[in-house]
């Protein structure tokens, strides 16, 4: 069994297919996860944001 030319770049070709999809894949995924990160984050901000607006200690301060 002899390996050809024609072989060795069909295989190539089908490993940058494979590279490509698992890029386009894994780029996808990180998209994705960056969007949940920044609304959860927003999200988390807002509430802090309002629950430290209706808590506001008061501090007196008299001087004698």
């Amino acid at each position: 069994m002899s390996v050809t030319r024609d072989d060795i770049e069909a295989k190539g070709r089908e490993i940058i297919g494979a590279v490509n999809e698992t890029r386009k894949s894994a780029k996808d995924t990180a998209v994705l996860a960056g969007v949940v990160i920044a609304a959860v984050v927003g999200i988390a901000f807002l509430i802090g944001r309002r629950r430290g607006s209706r808590s506001k200690a008061l501090v007196e301060v008299y001087k004698i």
